[in-house]
C-alpha cells in the first residue's frame, strides 16, 4: 500500500522523502520491523520509539512517523504528526479498510461486569445462529476459536488486524470490552461502535488516571462517539454517561426508575430470577449466575440486544442458556459440605459485590483469600482490606501479582483495613499456601472465596512469571483435604 493511502485522513508533514512510496507493513515495535516497514515512533511511558529509529532503519524500515525533530537518515522517508498513538489507529484502520464498520460492534465499558456482559450478549446471538467475535480480558474469540488475550483492549494495530480476521472469517457481531486506558490512549479510535454499554464506575486504575473524574471522563469518550447507548442509571456516574451520550439512550436499574428495570428479585446459590419491566410490560427472567451484579450485567445485555432488534423472548431464552464465565463467581464443590468460589474481583467494589452475594446464600462462614496487585493503585489496598474484614468471617491476606513490589509490603498496606474491622485474619505471602490453608480450616457449609485473579493462569513477580491458576489450586487443595 502507498504511504499516502496509509496516511489518509491524518494531518502530516513530509520532512524528507516521499509519501508515494510502497509500504509493506506498519509497525510500532522496532523488534518487528522488516523490509519496507513504516515505523511509527510511539512516545511511551517507559520508553520512546524515537530512540529506535536507527535500529529500525538497519532492519529495513523505509519510512518513519515521528512526533518530534530527529536526525534523519538520507534516502529514507520521514513524516511528522502531532500524536502517533492517534495516527496509528487511523493508519491501522486504513491498512485493513475499516473492518469494524462491516460488522455490528458492541462496546462494554465500566470497572466491573464487562466480561460477563459480553458473554451474556454472545449467548443470545449464538441462539440466533450468529457468528460472534469476543474481545476481552479472558480471551479473544472468533466463533468457537479462542485466541490468547494479552490485555483487555489490544493496541490499535493489533485490534484492527483482529477485526479484519473476524470479518474474513464471516463474523457478524463483535462484543468487545473497552478499557479506560484504550479510550484515553486512542487504541479504539476508528472503531465503528454501533452500541455502547456502561456497567459501573468504582475506584480502579488511579495509578494511571490519578483522579476519579479523569477515570470517569475516559470512560465517557465511548458514549460521546456512539449513537445507541445502554447506561446503568443506578451508578453515580450513570447521569454523566447519559449527559455525554451522542445518540439514543436506554437506562437500566434496580433502585432507580429506568427504561429496563428489575423487580421481584430472588437470589440463590444457583442464580437469580427477577421480573423485567419494559415499556409497561413485565417479563420473567432467570440467569444461572448468582448475585445482584449479575442482574445489572443482564440488564445491560438486554438493552444492547433490544438495540439490535432482537425480540424479548429470544433475549430471555439466551440469558437462561449461559452457564457462567470462567473466573467470574466460578463455583467449585469440595468435600464435607465445603465449597469455594473463584472470582476476578480486584477492586473495592468488585470484592464487595462478590462477598455480599456470598452472604445472601452461605449457611456457614465466609473465608476470604485475597490480595492486591503490585505496581498499581496503593490507595485501594486498605479499602479492600476493610471490605474483606467487614464481610468475611475470616480473612487470609496474600499475594496477587506482586510485579516489581515487595509482596510483604503489599500485605502490610492491606492489613490496617482488615485489622480495624476486628475480623480474624492471617497474612500468608505464598498464594498457594494461603489457598491450602483456607481449605484446611473450612468446615461444613463454609465457603472459601478466592478473589483477585479469576481466569488468570499466571502470577507475576519482579524476576519471573509462573503458572498459577486459582481454580486448579483450589481443586488440588480439595483433593488433599
Amino acid at each position: 500500500m502507498k504511504l499516502k493511502d496509509i496516511l489518509k485522513g491524518i494531518d502530516y508533514t513530509i520532512l524528507q522523502g516521499s509519501d508515494d512510496i510502497e509500504i509493506a507493513n506498519v509497525q510500532y515495535d522496532s523488534r518487528k520491523i522488516s523490509k519496507d516497514s513504516l515505523f511509527v515512533c510511539i512516545t511511551g511511558f517507559k520508553t520512546d520509539g524515537h530512540k529506535y529509529i536507527a535500529s529500525a532503519a538497519e532492519k529495513g524500515s523505509a519510512a518513519f512517523s515521528v512526533e518530534k525533530d530527529v536526525e534523519m537518515i538520507e534516502g529514507l522517508t520521514y513524516v511528522k504528526v502531532e500524536n502517533n498513538r492517534e495516527a496509528l489507529a487511523k493508519m491501522a484502520s486504513n491498512v485493513y479498510y475499516a473492518p469494524s464498520a462491516k460488522m455490528n460492534l458492541v462496546g462494554v465499558t465500566g470497572t466491573n461486569g464487562k466480561t460477563s456482559t459480553t458473554y451474556i450478549i454472545k449467548s443470545v446471538l449464538d441462539r440466533l445462529g450468529h457468528k460472534v467475535g469476543v474481545i476481552g480480558t479472558i480471551e479473544n474469540r472468533i466463533g468457537d476459536k479462542v485466541i490468547h488475550a494479552d490485555r483487555t483492549t489490544p493496541e490499535s494495530l493489533e485490534l484492527q488486524e483482529l477485526f479484519n480476521e473476524m470479518y474474513e472469517e464471516k463474523v457478524t457481531d463483535v462484543c468487545m470490552e473497552v478499557s479506560s486506558h484504550s479510550l484515553d490512549l486512542h487504541r479504539v479510535d476508528c472503531c465503528d461502535f454501533d452500541i455502547a454499554i456502561f456497567t459501573n464506575l468504582t475506584q480502579d486504575h488511579l495509578d494511571y488516571h490519578i483522579t476519579m473524574e479523569n477515570y470517569r471522563n475516559a470512560k465517557g469518550i465511548l458514549f460521546e462517539r456512539c449513537l445507541k447507548n445502554v447506561i446503568n442509571i443506578d451508578d453515580a456516574a450513570g447521569e454523566y454517561m447519559k449527559s455525554v451520550s451522542k445518540g439514543e439512550v436506554l437506562t437500566t436499574g434496580i433502585e432507580n426508575d429506568a427504561d429496563l428495570k428489575a423487580e421481584d428479585i430472588d437470589i440463590t446459590a444457583d442464580g437469580v430470577t427477577f421480573t423485567l419491566r419494559y415499556k409497561g410490560e413485565k417479563y420473567p427472567v432467570s440467569l444461572n449466575i448468582p448475585g445482584k451484579f449479575s442482574i445489572y450485567n443482564a440488564l445491560g445485555s438486554i438493552g444492547a440486544c433490544l438495540f439490535m432488534g432482537i425480540d424479548m423472548e429470544t433475549i430471555i431464552a439466551g440469558l437462561k442458556d449461559i452457564q457462567g464465565v470462567r473466573g467470574r463467581f466460578q463455583s467449585i464443590k469440595g468435600k464435607n459440605g465445603v465449597s469455594a468460589v473463584v472470582d476476578y474481583a480486584h477492586t473495592p467494589d468488585g470484592l464487595e459485590n462478590i462477598l455480599n452475594t456470598a452472604k445472601e446464600f452461605v449457611k456457614g462462614r465466609i473465608i476470604t483469600v485475597f490480595g492486591c496487585g503490585g505496581d498499581r493503585d496503593r490507595t485501594k489496598r486498605p479499602i479492600m482490606g476493610e471490605i474483606a474484614g467487614n464481610l468475611s468471617d475470616y480473612c487470609i491476606i496474600t499475594s496477587d501479582n506482586p510485579r516489581t513490589e515487595d509482596p510483604e509490603r503489599i500485605l502490610d498496606d492491606i492489613e490496617p483495613g482488615t485489622a480495624k474491622t476486628g475480623c480474624e485474619y492471617i497474612k500468608i505471602i505464598d498464594r498457594r499456601e494461603a489457598i491450602f490453608y483456607a481449605v484446611k480450616i473450612a468446615k461444613e457449609n463454609d465457603l472459601v472465596v478466592v478473589a483477585g485473579k479469576g481466569h488468570e493462569d499466571y502470577q507475576i513477580f519482579a524476576d519471573r512469571t509462573i503458572h498459577f491458576d486459582d481454580k486448579e489450586v483450589v481443586e488440588e487443595a480439595f483433593a488433599e483435604a
